[in-house]
């Protein structure tokens, strides 16, 4: 059996967990939205159309922030068409995913369906095939009291108070090929400060979000964020980072290393944000949104699960079909995430219901939750507070990731340790995520837990299955789901852990 110890002191952290952290995305694609969260007439949707089953597994989630409507979507998006009664909302055809968009869920179904689920609401601005003057309108709207056209206009349209909506997105993606109205970086760069101009003099109290690079295979990687940031460093708060995992070349061992590269883009983008402030010799330090995240290729590239012919209304596109070996990778990206919560303060898992999603729906029928549910639910619930710096040794292994970038396919080199983990102390304890990538063999972990006094184990859980293929279904929704970890040991006062091979274990401790 592989040998690992984990070390952590209670006195050194990296950072506190943002709430925002925890977060998830709503775009317009699919069965996103319409037949999955808002279904007027199915046998659980409330009077406004709301599905109470979904909105159950996503309390149960625990998602903290939700970001909408796109994504691709927003790119081409007239807020306008999704406010005021439904039955005058004009239907629109959306090139981003080649849809029927009928617009009767907008900005206040989005802002009440928030309302009811305790989640705060995300916004995304169009700076495709619009501008700034489009985006500071829309905060008018949301965000001033009364006295406006814009805000009399929500007041007529039946919402009284103010929205308040305080995070924002300027655009989407806006270095891809395939976004409408793609931008070079200083093309974005300057209508991006313009709008983060006016839409701050319409309300001082919003934080705003520029784009970062869609991918850390871009072309462009690198010197977008730092053109970007030249242009808006004095008027956002955040960058944004986007990243999907992929099997495509059938190599578990790589696809469970995959997540250290994330690790990487992270720290990347950390320096050259950094780099922009010391040009300015200013202490302001951009923290950083990866507002979009998660595993997906099956429904990526092929042509019939992202495009239905006709136009038709939320037609069922990248509905990805989680697996064990999904669920694995995920919950190292969980970590990743967790260890840089001193400059990652907003992420959003991609996205919410049916479309490359935690949960899955029928329409008209039940929902039920994907494997990936699992690990985000456990880092929501137990991952609140600050991220200790943890000293892990493990062997490691060699892997070498694929990741397609058009014509010049990248190969990246990695050296993961079998065991991954993070740690997270709270007022009451500490909880530990770890991840063994062994495919074959268990791992014992010896934990050293210092300056917290005796600890026992209150918790512990394991997330794995004999077959790594193995998914949840309407006929088997529990198929894969957390069972207790038995290989749990505190003789003599010390902890020890058996992690299985391909297990995602999570463990709390308390005094």
């Amino acid at each position: 059996m592989r040998q690992a110890s984990i070390t952590f002191d209670r006195a050194f952290a990296i950072g506190d967990t943002d709430p925002r952290l925890f977060g998830a995305f709503v775009e317009h694609l699919g069965r996103c939205v319409y037949g999955g969260l808002y279904e007027p007439g199915h046998p659980t949707a409330d009077k406004r159309g709301f599905r109470k089953d979904v909105l159950d597994l996503v309390k149960e989630l625990g998602p903290t922030i939700m970001r909408y409507p796109g994504g691709n979507f927003v790119s081409g998006y007239n807020w306008e068409d999704g406010v005021g009664p439904v039955k005058d909302r004009p239907a629109r055809l959306d090139l981003a995913w080649f849809s029927n968009e009928p617009n009767s869920f907008g900005t206040n179904e989005f802002i009440d369906w928030c309302k009811a689920a305790k989640i705060e609401p995300m916004l995304a601005v169009n700076l495709g095939t619009r501008d700034g003057d489009a985006a500071r309108n829309l905060v008018e709207y949301c965000n001033h009291p009364s006295g406006t056209a814009w805000s009399d206009l929500r007041i007529k349209h039946g919402w009284k108070k103010p929205h308040d909506v305080k995070f924002w997105c300027l655009g989407n993606e806006m270095d891809g090929p395939w976004q409408m109205e793609h931008k070079t970086a200083t093309e974005y760069g300057r209508v991006a400060h313009e709008a983060a101009k006016m839409m701050r003099w319409i309300d001082p109290s919003i934080e705003l979000a520029a784009c970062g690079s869609s991918g850390r295979n871009m072309p462009t990687y690198g010197r977008w964020e730092d053109d970007v940031l030249e242009h808006t460093f004095d008027q956002v708060e955040f960058i944004s980072l986007h990243t999907y995992f992929n099997n495509y070349a059938s190599d578990t061992k790589a696809f469970l290393a995959s997540p250290d590269l994330m690790d990487q883009f992270i720290e990347e983008v950390v320096a050259i944000s950094d780099a922009v402030a010391a040009r300015r010799r200013s202490d302001k330090r951009i923290m950083l949104s990866f507002d979009e995240w998660n595993v997906w290729y099956r429904t990526r590239r092929v042509r019939a699960d992202r495009v239905k012919e006709g136009w038709p209304v939320a037609p069922p596109i990248l509905e990805e079909i989680y697996s064990m070996e999904d669920a694995l990778v995920f919950g190292g990206a969980c970590i990743s995430l967790l260890n840089h919560a001193d400059r990652v303060k907003a992420a959003c898992l991609a996205q919410l219901v049916n479309v490359i999603a935690p949960i899955m729906t029928e329409t008209g029928g039940p929902a039920w939750r994907q494997t990936i549910f699992w690990p985000f639910a456990q880092m929501s619930r137990l991952g609140r507070g600050s991220v200790l710096k943890a000293i892990v040794k493990s062997e490691s292994y060699q892997a070498s990731y694929y990741d397609p970038r058009g014509k010049h396919d990248l190969f990246y080199p990695i050296d993961a340790p079998y065991l991954k983990a993070s740690v997270v102390s709270d007022d009451k304890g500490v909880s530990l995520f770890l991840l063994n990538r062994d495919l074959e063999g268990a791992i014992n972990v010896a934990v050293d837990a210092r300056g917290f006094g005796k600890l026992k184990v209150t918790e512990a859980t394991e997330l794995r299955h004999s077959d790594l293929k193995a998914v949840n279904s309407k006929k088997e929704p529990l198929k894969v789901k957390p069972a207790t970890l038995k290989g749990v040991s505190t003789k003599s006062d010390r902890i020890t852990l058996e992690l299985q091979p391909a297990s995602w274990n999570v463990i709390r401790l308390e005094g």
